[in-house]
């Protein structure tokens, strides 16, 4: 068997390297839709395993109700809700992270975490594509934007139960991380009591990652949980991992010493237990270790779909931002230190060179172009290993240029980042299990 899915890949790929197709092109799968986390499938734990998961699904279940009860409290009996805040893409957010530390102690930056503060669920997190640059919240008004998910087709796997209440809150766009780095700029600028609310925001933040943390050490997209596929613990856009780094740093450097210490302590175990999560949930194909999926299954940690043309795979953008969150721990297990190699290799294995991902009159498509990439197909099969297309209709393609012109130029579905895990462990695998560098 492990031959005949080598012989597979080496004629993809010498299809590939001669600027031709794969002969065979064609759909070779339809996508099916992730499982929601519910009692009936807890219920198929071993005993001893129920209890802690039981009990973690029916507190999402309360935060859920505190939360929609909270918009309500604010309203006069009879007042008319404002209406939601206006959504807007990534680089309108206004969150920046990287300015000179006297900025932070502006009025533009005080509005910016005013506003921010104001939008802070009751859980403690955030929804996301929203300016953090505009309007303080209004009372009554929704903590998210309506922007999400507006076609209620049932054959989507993204639609919601109530698209007025979706993505509230997430880790998703690198929402609630990147509000809690931000507000943690304005406690280091403002120390006194004008940056206390600022803390009080970021406290409650601490807590919030750690309720929404499974028992296993993953984190799902969406918390409280909202069903589908955000239900799987999520390594696209690095939820996981960035939410690991932000409680590891709240754990272990005295820009969090406000943090109180019992949160503290919890922090730095819940970095241990997610650790562990991406260690089990590394893809293995006949003995080896290979990369991580988009998302997994909360319970099982198998691979999982998310949208219709998101199908389940080893997914090498998510690899590359595991590998660089493992490689930045300060003392690597044996264990770790395996699953970066085992990861490194692979991606290794899968580069394709002498290509390149270009716009058409006809929409993107992969040509041959010598010296081009290497590049990394967005998605491999789970059993094949071969790079897949997923499309609006849930077919699953073996030839990015089979599909459609739409999903061709919405995802990019070859992709160079896994470079920046290469270069990366350039240096890393310098350093001896102590970490400390070797001499060159």
């Amino acid at each position: 068997m492990k031959s005949a899915r080598m012989f597979a890949f080496c004629l993809a790929a010498a299809a590939l390297a001669d600027g031709l197709s794969p002969a065979t092109a064609k759909v070779i799968a339809i996508n099916q839709p992730a499982l929601t986390l519910t009692e009936a499938r807890i219920g198929t734990l071993p005993d001893a395993e129920q209890a802690v998961w039981l009990a973690y699904l029916l507190r999402s279940k309360a935060q859920a109700r505190v939360d929609r009860q909270s918009l309500a409290a604010e309203l006069q009996p009879g007042q008319v809700p404002p209406p939601p805040p206006q959504a807007v893409g990534p680089s309108h957010y206004n969150m920046p992270i990287d300015r000179p530390a006297a900025w932070y102690r502006s009025a533009e930056a005080r509005h910016i975490a005013d506003t921010m503060v104001s939008f802070q669920t009751p859980a403690g997190g955030w929804s996301k594509n929203q300016n953090r640059a505009g309007p303080a919240r209004l009372p009554g008004q929704r903590y998210g934007n309506d922007a999400e998910t507006m076609v209620q087709d049932p054959a989507n796997f993204d639609a919601p139960y109530d698209r007025f209440w979706t993505f509230v809150g997430t880790l998703d766009n690198d929402a609630t991380t990147t509000e809690m780095r931000f507000l943690t700029l304005m406690s280091q600028a403002l120390p006194g009591n004008e940056g206390a609310r600022y803390r009080e925001s970021i406290v409650k933040g601490v807590e919030y990652l750690l309720a929404a943390q499974y028992p296993n050490g993953g984190w799902p997209q969406i918390w409280p949980l909202e069903g589908g596929f955000h239900d799987g613990i999520t390594f696209n856009d690095n939820a996981v991992a960035k939410a690991a780094m932000l409680l590891q740093e709240v754990a272990q450097t005295p820009a969090y010493r406000f943090v109180p210490g019992t949160l503290r302590q919890r922090a730095g175990a819940a970095v241990g237990k997610a650790v562990d999560v991406i260690l089990a949930a590394q893809v293995r194909r006949d003995g080896r270790l290979l990369g991580w999926p988009q998302q997994v299954d909360p319970l099982t940690l198998e691979p999982i779909s998310a949208r219709n043309y998101e199908p389940r795979s080893v997914a090498s953008g998510e690899t590359t931002d595991v590998l660089i969150f493992l490689m930045n721990q300060p003392s690597p297990s044996p264990a770790v230190r395996a699953a970066i190699e085992g990861g490194i290799a692979w991606l290794r294995r899968v580069a394709l060179r002498d290509h390149a991902w270009e716009k058409t009159d006809d929409g993107r498509k992969l040509f041959p172009r010598a010296g081009g990439g290497p590049l990394w197909s967005r998605n491999y099969d789970v059993v094949s290993g071969l790079p897949i297309f997923g499309d609006k209709d849930r077919s699953i393609h073996d030839d990015v240029n089979e599909i459609s012109i739409g999903r061709r130029n919405g995802y990019n579905w070859w992709v160079t980042a896994p470079q920046e895990a290469l270069d990366a462990y350039a240096g890393w695998s310098r350093k001896p299990a102590s970490g400390t560098p070797r001499p060159d």
